[in-house]
């Protein structure tokens, strides 16, 4: 096999290809071979990339996303043809949906055989376009490392996102010529970072102009890491703020100014605050159906700055007073500035009024939860006691479901990029799989994967990745003994009709036991029904930290997440417990 060398050494194209990822940086692949791939597989032997073996695809592409969430960087995963490749679907839109970088190599079929239906060949590229910023098919070797390169510059710049690399077993088995390209050509492709001075002065016009403005922060903060440069415009100005799922730790939850997450399952003074508003300043958010509620009836009174790194996000579901394309720690550097200068001229907003009233709305609909009559665990404070124990620098992965949702309440977010989950997409099974991505980006960082008993059938099978790789999460199962959040609405709009909802997870059949199940990976399996003992096995489960751990929390089964608004429903019809709406006095605006 020729050695592997610097620019115009020949080489295999399978060389070509890792020596490529080398270039752009790759420390870690999460991926399985395959035939298509497996010429690249014979250079990864030699590379200086950690190559870890999933035992599913899906788990790759999650790990990968966890990866690049954690760590900001891009995150890459691989593939053969066929069926692996289309195991990388999911994840692939996950990642679209989350604005996720991350890079996918697929192995293709041999060129002369792309289209004639050959053994594991599936047209990857035409299945992934709409889920893709951008993809690739190669078949000529030479082009595999400007392909690379290209691949990972549009990753990461402007709105980030998946791309695809598809290289057909052709390309990788031929000969070529090495060249790392020292520049690239993308016409078309000019992200705009850096907002238009214009814009600027319009926006701090509106800002000056309104007396019930809200900082509505989506998770393009998080994204641009303008976590310090959202904290100063907030106490500079006193504007109240709500982070979106996709944005929890962009602000702290502790601060007085956070009035927690808007939207369907959002806090009332988040909720209220956006619908009572006079302007909603949308940073790097979507005005996405899960935030907004019915769209024609969502903040009636309010105009309407948004910016956002992507053109096409702004206007798509809201009409827009102020837009503004542009990275987010730009725009609000920039809003800074002009802010400053008013100020500095006598010019201050008035919103003292507006934050005494969101004040009182926080003080009279905190979130809460009653304890099971029964004596039983409620999943709401096992949360909260995580998150106590485990503190504000560990990282929270979590699946999807009601799980989710008590733990974007009650755990406590003080930090940008510990909180990692599925937003757009709501994907079952991300938080193992994306917890084993984070913990190999961040290795120093205690990382737990906040799951549901249906959540955790779906990928638990990369525990054993994490036990033979050495990568010691922490799994804490919100075990409720069936499809939670289905179950919820079966509950509220199907009339207690449970289809298909019981999971057979609890004390009657425990199919399956999980405790057994962690053992049987070469984890530590943990259980706790018990209120009293919840802070002990927490405090069990972080003394351990050479094998993966699974605490199997066996929660009240008929808790619900509230506050909740019905899907399709008003924002104005939020409700804080079940048949319990708040009541607002208009004249205290």
């Amino acid at each position: 096999m020729t050695e592997q060398g610097g620019n115009g050494t020949q080489v295999t194209g399978a060389q070509s290809l890792i020596k490529s990822l080398e270039s752009a940086g790759v420390e870690n692949i999460f991926g399985i071979p395959g035939g298509a791939i497996l010429p690249a597989y014979d250079p990864i032997f030699d590379s200086s990339i950690r190559h870890i073996l999933v035992r599913h695809e899906q788990g790759a592409g999650h790990a990968a996303q966890g990866y690049a969430a954690a760590t900001g960087k891009v995150g890459v995963c691989m593939a053969t043809s066929g069926p692996g490749a289309t195991n990388l679907v999911t994840p692939i839109a996950d990642a679209y949906m989350d604005s996720v970088p991350m890079v996918a190599v697929t192995g293709q079929v041999p060129a002369a055989a792309i289209g004639t239906d050959a053994f594991q060949e599936a047209d990857i590229r035409g299945i992934t376009m709409p889920i893709t910023k951008h993809n690739f098919l190669v078949t000529d070797p030479a082009e595999i490392p400007r392909t690379v390169a290209e691949a990972f510059y549009l990753a990461s710049t402007g709105r980030p996102g998946p791309v695809l690399v598809d290289v057909a077993k052709s390309a990788l088995q031929a000969m070529t010529t090495f060249e790392w390209p020292t520049e690239l050509n993308l016409p078309g492709y000019r992200p705009v970072a850096r907002p238009h001075a214009k814009q600027i002065r319009e926006a701090t016009k509106l800002i000056l102009e309104s007396r019930r403005p809200v900082l509505y922060v989506g998770g393009g903060v998080i994204r641009a890491g303008a976590s310090k440069e959202l904290r100063v415009l907030a106490e500079m100005t006193g504007m109240p703020v709500v982070t979106t799922l996709m944005a929890r730790g962009a602000f702290p939850d502790s601060h007085a100014q956070h009035l927690g997450m808007p939207g369907m399952h959002g806090t009332v003074a988040a909720v209220a605050g956006l619908q009572k508003s006079d302007l909603i300043i949308s940073l790097g958010a979507r005005f996405d159906d899960r935030v907004t509620g019915n769209l024609d009836s969502f903040a009636p009174g309010a105009k309407i700055i948004h910016a956002d790194i992507d053109p096409a996000e702004i206007g798509k579901n809201r009409a827009v007073d102020v837009p503004i394309v542009g990275d987010c720690r730009e725009v609000i550097a920039d809003l800074i500035v002009a802010l400053q200068a008013e100020q500095d001229a006598g010019n201050t907003g008035d919103f003292e009024a507006w934050v005494a009233f969101l004040a009182g709305v926080k003080s009279q609909y905190p979130l809460g939860y009653d304890a099971p009559p029964d004596g039983a665990l409620a999943p709401q404070y096992v949360l909260e006691r995580l998150g106590s124990i485990s503190g504000p620098e560990s990282i929270y992965c979590a699946g999807v479901g009601q799980h989710q949702m008590w733990a974007t309440h009650y755990v406590g977010f003080e930090n940008p990029n510990t909180w990692i989950n599925s937003g757009g997409l709501g994907t079952m099974g991300f938080a193992v799989p994306a917890a084993m991505g984070a913990k190999v980006g961040r290795p120093d960082t205690t990382v737990w994967a906040i799951d549901g008993d249906g959540c955790f059938q779906m990928t638990n099978q990369e525990l054993a990745t994490c036990t033979i790789e050495g990568i010691p999460i922490k799994v804490a199962i919100i075990n409720n003994e069936s499809l939670g959040m289905v179950r919820q609405w079966q509950t509220l709009f199907y009339n207690s009709r449970y289809s298909n909802t019981d999971l057979h997870t609890g004390p009657a059949r425990r199919v399956p036991d999980f405790v057994k199940l962690a053992d049987a990976y070469g984890a530590v399996g943990l259980s706790c029904d018990n209120p009293a003992d919840v802070d002990a096995t927490i405090k069990k489960a972080m003394e351990i930290d050479d094998v993966p751990v699974v605490v199997d929390f066996r929660v009240h089964r008929d808790a619900m997440v509230w506050p909740m608004v019905a899907a399709g429903t008003s924002n104005d019809d939020i409700k804080y417990a079940r048949d319990l709406a708040p009541e607002f006095e208009e004249d205290e605006l």
